[in-house]
């Protein structure tokens, strides 16, 4: 036998073998090849017609040959066998396979991560603190009196060594003009914590403060940045309009509405008829909070504002029920693949 001859047998085996369907099959392969009258033995015996040293070389590349085709059988042998034990259960191999479910980002992170996009062009620079607060960092530094109402715990959840989880991201405000030097601008994406539970409110639920700190900041620019940003989340349609408003921390306070991504304005059930929702309360920095962190007020002014994500989204989506973002039912998710 030739050695191409050799080659040509190994070739065809190798086939014939892989592609075995079952092992009445494989059984007559190797019978075929492996077998008293089968193929390599007849090549073995045609070797008695060659030289000594012919009989060496070819006869240790036929018993090669035979040994990779034993191990070949026995392999093809023990997948045909597992094959033949799903078929017994019900599990039928030849059909195609499924694909495994593509996960999605949380319709809770793409909003955060659009509003993080939004005001990083707009220069602020993204910061994030603990959500285990002290009652300085959470009110006092913040101009919150002993009296207002968010301290009380039917607000606030508060731990026995006296800290609170953070009822909003403003601690951030301060913790920021502490470790930077003004100008600056920033904003804090995070989870807050308030005693509230119902179809539009969720004791724990994220929020994201805005602050710019420079010499010349006017009530001017907080108008515009923040039309510029609704109009970047909603739509260039979007119309806004800024309400006066209190917060401790602010003066003047205002609350920011838009008109109405359902109706375009003109009234339905989710604005009550009004054309107009609200989604955020801003305001410029008030002097108090300032001299908490040794600004000079009589140089540095700014703004700060801060807005719920579940309100966002909520909007954005036309999502009526806020529990939805935390059952995390398969469902609801992958309709924001």
């Amino acid at each position: 036998m030739k050695p191409e001859e050799i080659e040509a047998l190994k070739e065809k085996a190798f086939k014939e073998f892989s592609e075995a369907k079952n092992l009445t099959d494989l059984e007559s392969l190797r019978v075929k090849y492996l077998g008293k009258k089968g193929e390599i033995t007849q090549a073995l015996k045609s070797l008695k017609n060659l030289s000594l040293e012919e009989k060496r070389i070819f006869g240790s590349k036929i018993n090669e040959l035979k040994e990779l085709l034993e191990e070949l059988y026995q392999e093809r042998k023990r997948v045909l066998l597992l094959e033949e034990e799903d078929r017994e259960k019900g599990i039928d191999p030849t059909l195609p396979g499924r694909r495994p479910d593509r996960g999605a980002l949380h319709p809770l992170t793409l909003v955060i991560e659009e509003i993080c996009e939004i005001f990083t062009r707009l220069g602020f620079e993204i910061v994030t603190g603990p959500e285990v607060e002290s009652d300085y960092y959470n009110f006092t530094a913040l101009n919150i009196p002993e009296w207002h109402p968010a301290r009380d715990m039917q607000a606030t959840f508060y731990l026995k060594n006296g800290a609170l989880l953070r009822t909003h991201t403003s601690p951030m405000q301060i913790r920021a003009m502490l470790e930077k030097t003004p100008p600056l601008r920033i904003i804090a994406p995070g989870k807050v914590y308030r005693c509230d539970a119902d179809v539009r409110h969720s004791p724990m639920f994220h929020q994201v403060e805005g602050l710019m700190i420079d010499e010349k900041t006017s009530f001017s620019d907080l108008k515009g940045i923040l039309s510029f940003f609704a109009r970047e989340i909603f739509g260039e349609k979007t119309r806004v309009r800024f309400r006066p408003s209190y917060f401790p921390f602010t003066e003047p306070s205002v609350e920011m509405d838009i008109s109405c991504v359902i109706c375009e304005g003109k009234g339905c059930r989710v604005c009550s008829q009004t054309g107009w929702l609200e989604i955020l309360g801003a305001g410029m920095v008030h002097p108090e909070v300032l001299k908490a962190v040794n600004y000079d007020t009589t140089k540095w002014q700014g703004f700060a504002f801060g807005l719920g994500v579940e309100r966002i989204a909520m909007i954005k989506y036309e999502i009526d029920d806020i529990r939805l973002f935390f059952d995390n039912h398969l469902y609801f998710l992958e309709s924001f693949k």
